[in-house]
């Protein structure tokens, strides 16, 4: 059984013997997050989930690519950390948690390439980060735990295999990322978008997490070009390629992520939903007219 929120606030020396406040935040979905005051000092406490491992969070890995990203000036610092639970306990960012309709406004795709720029430039991560590689461990653990997935899944895997040679005849050099950018893990504090969240963190190529974000946040094409060019000076046709092709990426490996959840966990969302529609993403782009110019163009 997970750790009780009592049990961490317990743990924890600093906040005995001072006023504590605890209070539920909705919104995870791997894990179970609250708002604690001690003496009218925020933090959010961050409880792992149940069978997380089976997703592929690195816990270890986690940690230390918080603490980067943090030194990066780009996440909240973590104030206490129970190692042997993973639990972090962080600092309280003042600010709106995003949402989609929010991140589609004006010039917000220029924001969010600023804070990806400052988090990119910041320290190494500990672990490199794949999706072509994740999306076979999530079909091992599928097979392995009679998970159910999409129909025609594995006939699509030659498609995803053409895209991974295609992105490695030039590669870029790989950058710290967070790789599983929803709009909930931007909170605006008015000045900048704070990233939260880094449990699939790892050096990776800029343009799958430019292209992650982009999909999640259900771009069209001003705002892409408008990222892509907010990112590196211009709009160029083979980063805006490469960013297409990684949306596809992204639907792929996060479609089997949600179908794992959807058998294990234990929160109350619609898991199975979540895979269909980017698995209909997916294979909507991959059927297109433009797949092919795109693997070309990178």
């Amino acid at each position: 059984m997970p750790i009780t929120i009592e049990e961490v606030v317990e743990r924890i020396a600093d906040w005995r013997d001072k006023s504590v406040a605890v209070h539920p935040l909705s919104g995870g979905l791997t894990n179970t997050n609250y708002r604690v005051e001690v003496d009218g000092t925020p933090y959010v406490v961050r409880i792992p989930g149940a069978s997380t491992e089976l997703l592929a969070v690195h816990r270890k890995n986690e940690y230390h690519n918080t603490k980067a990203a943090a030194q990066a000036g780009v996440t909240p610092k973590i104030a206490h950390y129970l190692h042997d639970e993973n639990v972090m306990a962080l600092e309280f960012i003042h600010g709106e948690t995003m949402s989609i309709a929010r991140l589609q406004g004006p010039g917000m795709p220029t924001r969010m390439a600023e804070s990806l720029r400052k988090l990119h430039a910041g320290p190494r991560f500990l672990l490199d980060f794949n999706m072509v590689r994740l999306t076979e461990y999530y079909l091992k653990v599928a097979d392995e735990h009679a998970v159910r997935i999409p129909d025609r899944f594995r006939d699509r895997m030659p498609a995803v295999y053409r895209v991974e040679e295609a992105l490695a005849r030039h590669p870029l050099p790989t950058v710290p990322c967070h790789n599983d950018l929803l709009a909930e893990n931007y909170i605006d504090d008015g000045k900048m978008l704070w990233l939260i969240d880094f449990e699939y963190s790892g050096n990776n190529d800029p343009t799958f997490e430019l292209g992650n974000t982009c999909q999640e946040q259900q771009f069209d094409e001003p705002r892409l070009v408008e990222m892509c060019a907010a990112y590196f000076g211009s709009p160029q046709a083979d980063k805006l390629a490469r960013m297409k092709l990684n949306m596809i990426m992204s639907d792929v490996g996060w479609t089997l992520w949600a179908a794992i959840q959807a058998k294990i966990s234990a929160i109350d969302y619609d898991f199975w939903g979540w895979a269909v529609e980017r698995w209909a993403r997916a294979e909507a782009k991959i059927d297109s007219a433009e797949f092919e110019r795109w693997l070309a163009e990178v």
